[in-house]
């Protein structure tokens, strides 16, 4: 975002003010009125009765922009390099609590996760990890309310661990772990083969939009955009096309199981 808004001005003269706070405020404060445009990291929540969005974040449009990896972070002295999936299910549910049993030090595991369970990460985390939006974390972890101060607690602390962004984590000084011996790549991520990644979006008022923010979210997608996302290291969403074709059999797979609750219903 900072690049993409960075370019625009330079284009349009028209500035861009980047504030952070996680996927719900981006959406909420869209819906509200209260700021012009957002940015998200996951869909819009949905009531489970009517498969629609909650009406807090019913009055905005979502436009998926770029795919982006969920990664495991550590400190950049720790010795451990690579967990399996059901490593980071062990991690975060408790099960797993020192490094010795990951190959790493004698020490205890210090997860930090996001204090919302609808943030972005926390979110992703329970849906890609558990298929649970109800899952609990340990109760010893430390919360965060946003992941920049979750990753700045990670720079500083050799036994910990938690899981954020990959675009935000390779600016900082963490070690990024590979997943089942999966690197985060660009490649990797846009074909497929790393399982963690998610669409990143940007948020605007389904009626009346402010032109500019409108205007901006073309630029965003548009061929200059998409090789300014790539050049900051993320894939933009119309190179994952083994990705939306996933997404796509995946929401129609949740639709049909949704038709099926009704019937049972009915």
């Amino acid at each position: 975002m900072k690049e993409l808004a960075a370019a625009y001005e330079q284009r349009t003269g028209t500035h861009i003010v980047l504030d952070g706070g996680g996927a719900t405020k981006g959406i909420r404060e869209t819906a509200k009125g209260n700021t012009e445009l957002g940015g998200s990291c996951r869909w819009t929540m949905e009531d489970p009765a009517s498969f629609r969005p909650i009406s807090e974040e019913a009055a905005v449009k979502m436009v998926p922009v770029a795919w982006d990896a969920l990664v495991v972070i550590t400190h950049p002295d720790n010795p451990v390099n690579n967990l399996s999936f059901g490593q980071v299910r062990d991690i975060y549910t408790g099960k797993l609590n020192n490094w010795k049993a990951l190959g790493g030090n004698e020490a205890p595991i210090e997860l930090l996760v996001r204090s919302s369970a609808i943030s972005g990460v926390g979110y992703t985390i329970r849906k890609l990890v558990f298929a649970n939006f109800d899952q609990q974390f340990p109760e010893s972890a430390r919360r965060f309310p946003s992941s920049g101060p979750l990753e700045k607690a990670v720079e500083s602390n050799p036994n910990a661990v938690s899981i954020s962004g990959v675009g935000s984590a390779h600016r900082r000084d963490v070690k990024i772990l590979t997943l089942d011996g999966i690197a985060p790549t660009f490649e990797n991520i846009r074909d497929g083969h790393y399982m963690f990644y998610r669409p990143l979006f940007l948020v605007i008022k389904k009626r009346h939009p402010d032109p500019d923010a409108a205007d901006f979210i073309e630029f965003a997608i548009s061929a200059d955009g998409r090789d300014i996302i790539r050049n900051a290291g993320t894939v933009p969403y119309r190179d994952g096309l083994p990705l939306i074709a996933k997404q796509i059999r995946e929401q129609n797979a949740a639709t049909r199981r949704g038709l099926y609750k009704l019937r049972e219903m009915e």
